[in-house]
């Protein structure tokens, strides 16, 4: 495989690092490191610098994550399946001893009251990874109403947790917030099912 090229190792340094230790705590000569190319090369892939590159990794991470997230997704049922998604996104955390966080996550938490443009990016990627989970959702027999705010409570319990775990160094959070994703998945269907 071939060797990426300097923007794409100028993107990937900076997305690991803002997922080890967030946006603000990165500057450009640290990322110029991590990267292996020179600091002048930054500006001339990224002319805007670290807003520029940020945008890129919210966009290339939003897809990135996203499709780490629907092959797990695929083949599992939205009816029962939910515990064991978030046992699995638990049990990576710890493989990787808690340092990894999503990093859309850790940049809309540092961006969303302070950079308008930023955050926005932020948002279309959370949008997105939430119709991906309202259409998985829509395997079940629910309204569109319903895939929605089961997507919305699948997500934040998931960011949620990942904080929490990070936090405290342990996969509870994460364990507990799938039961209660799955509790609220039951409620909904069962609704459906005495209202029908």
């Amino acid at each position: 495989m071939a060797e990426p090229g300097t923007r794409d190792r100028i993107l990937d340094a900076t997305a690991e690092l803002y997922r080890h230790q967030g946006m603000a705590a990165t500057g450009l000569k640290q990322i110029s490191a991590a990267a292996r190319a020179p600091f002048g090369s930054i500006y001339h892939h990224f002319p805007g610098g670290k807003e520029a590159i940020t945008a890129e990794v919210i966009r290339c991470e939003g897809v990135r994550y996203g499709a780490f997230v629907g092959a797990q997704l695929a083949g599992t049922d939205p009816a029962t399946g939910i515990p064991q998604l978030f046992e699995n996104a638990g049990a990576l955390m710890a493989s990787q001893d808690y340092r990894e966080a999503c990093s859309i996550e850790t940049i809309a938490l540092e961006v969303a009251s302070t950079n308008e443009a930023l955050r926005q990016e932020s948002a279309a990627v959370f949008e997105s990874w939430l119709a991906g989970l309202a259409a998985w959702f829509g395997q079940l027999d629910i309204t569109e109403e319903q895939c929605r705010q089961l997507a919305v409570i699948t997500l934040t319990a998931l960011e949620g947790a990942f904080v929490l775990c990070r936090t405290l160094r342990s996969v509870e959070p994460i364990v507990i917030a799938g039961r209660g994703v799955q509790a609220a998945v039951s409620a909904i269907i069962a609704d459906g099912a005495a209202t029908g």
